[in-house]
């Protein structure tokens, strides 16, 4: 639980049942560099103390504030803000279309498949993608989650801003 004097995450990234542990250590350790919040909504495919996944956040791991939800229900109790994005190549904006705010919740699906249809529909104007080449099928989901926060961060110290 997080107090008065207890910054807010800068943002929340959540990570529906993900499958690659070198992903999630990867995508807490850059959570940890921008004061990001990491979710994890299970079942995932490893274990939260699984080597691989400590390996890949290396000693940033102790710093990184980790929620856990059982499902993606416990998730919505637990998280109740109402900016949340859906990434996907489905979806039909870019992440280039949205103005964000410190706070916002980024929602990425499993490696392999994404996020369900009971949770993400591409038509919704929260739904956003990384734009890529027809030759790309998706960007690794570590990588496409450090963008996603960096371009956040961008926007949020207003770098780039003509005046």
């Amino acid at each position: 639980m997080t107090d008065s004097a207890t910054p807010q995450p800068t943002a929340h990234v959540v990570l529906y049942q993900p499958e690659i542990p070198q992903n999630t250590g990867n995508i807490g350790r850059t959570c940890v560099a921008v004061g990001a919040k990491l979710w994890i909504v299970r079942p995932a495919s490893f274990r939260i103390d699984d080597a691989r996944l400590r390996r890949a956040g290396l000693d940033y791991w102790q710093h990184l504030d980790l929620g856990d939800a059982a499902n993606w229900e416990h998730l919505r109790e637990q998280l109740t803000t109402p900016r949340l994005f859906f990434f996907s190549r489905f979806a039909k904006r870019t992440f280039w279309d949205v103005r964000f705010q410190r706070g916002d919740v980024f929602v990425f699906g499993r490696e392999t498949s994404g996020l369900p249809p009971t949770i993400l529909d591409p038509q919704d104007e929260r739904a956003l993608r990384l734009p890529t080449t027809s030759h790309v099928r998706s960007l690794n989901l570590a990588t496409t989650v450090g963008i996603v926060l960096y371009e956040q961060q961008r926007q949020l110290s207003g770098a780039g801003r003509s005046e």
